[in-house]
């Protein structure tokens, strides 16, 4: 399978990468895929220290698959360590999988992960050793805010079906819910460009299927003012994140404050009382707009600013 849909395109620091032409935006476009996606995703989410100190399957939700650059980078980087990972990637397309992997020489983070990639790419599921850890990866592919809404719905009857199913009331086929994640990459195109990943319930559904006994960090590209308010008002305790790339912030989430290493404080409260792109998305359409009061005093009773 052949696609216009991209172009593979040469930076200024030597790597290459690739240009979405429908969404008009380069990926990881200043220091590369590989050195972004160790940066934004392997260090600031602390991967290697908390998957060594791990007992049992770490689950990693991969969320913008893309060209497996972010997927890829975690597996290299952890691949010495004797834990078995569960990764689950979520996409509405392979399309952009298969313009890499035709180009995987010269995008070159592919190397030694060729095969995986390519039985992801036609079966939507592959397991291996990789090194010392046992890998199964998935593909997920669809509309990522209507699988949440789904994934949601079924969550309040996973124990009653669980008994159900052990009772034989319920045919042994019926399909296992995603496993909750430890850690969450979350790579979309831009909030500009793809409103519908950035709204505030998209978050606020995401939020409500982490385990709270599971300790998970969410990881993103993004420093805005109204993603960080629709995390913060969805559950999440939010942080600015290190600079990558192009940008000079970045932001990381967590349901655990000790997962956060620079919390958001009431300095930027105030700042994003003041801005005029801080209301959050409520639904797949862009705008920029100033807080509204509910929101303002939604922001203020989240216990991090207490």
């Amino acid at each position: 399978m052949t696609s216009t849909g991209y172009k593979l395109v040469q930076l200024a620091a030597g790597a290459h990468s690739i240009r979405s032409l429908a969404y008009d935006e380069t990926m990881h476009p200043v220091i590369g895929p590989a050195a972004e996606a160790e940066a934004l995703y392997v260090k600031q989410l602390r991967l290697v220290k908390r998957i060594r100190e791990h007992t049992g399957e770490f689950v990693i939700w991969d969320i913008g698959l893309g060209a497996a650059a972010n997927a890829l980078a975690v597996l290299r980087a952890t691949r010495h360590l004797a834990c078995a990972i569960r990764l689950v990637s979520f996409d509405n397309t392979t399309e952009l999988l298969q313009f890499a992997l035709n180009h995987a020489e010269a995008l070159g983070y592919f190397s030694g992960y060729e095969s995986p990639a390519r039985t992801l790419l036609e079966k939507h599921r592959v397991n291996f050793r990789d090194v010392e850890h046992r890998v199964g990866w998935e593909l997920q592919s669809g509309d990522f805010p209507t699988l949440l809404a789904r994934l949601l719905a079924a969550s309040p009857t996973r124990s009653a079906d669980e008994s159900q199913r052990a009772a034989g009331i319920l045919p042994a086929e019926e399909p296992e819910l995603l496993p909750a994640p430890h850690a969450i990459l979350f790579d979309p195109y831009s909030p500009a460009k793809n409103p519908a990943m950035w709204t505030l319930p998209l978050f606020a559904n995401l939020f409500r299927l982490l385990d709270p006994a599971r300790l998970c960090a969410l990881a993103t590209y993004s420093r805005s003012t109204m993603t960080r308010a629709a995390l913060l008002l969805a559950g999440f305790y939010v942080g600015a994140g290190h600079a990558t790339g192009e940008k000079e912030e970045t932001t990381i989430a967590a349901n655990a404050l000790e997962l956060i290493g620079e919390p958001l404080d009431r300095r930027w409260l105030e700042r994003a009382r003041r801005s005029h792109s801080a209301e959050p998305l409520c639904a797949p359409i862009y705008r920029q707009a100033r807080l509204v009061s509910a929101t303002w005093e939604g922001l203020q009773r989240h216990p991090q600013f207490r």
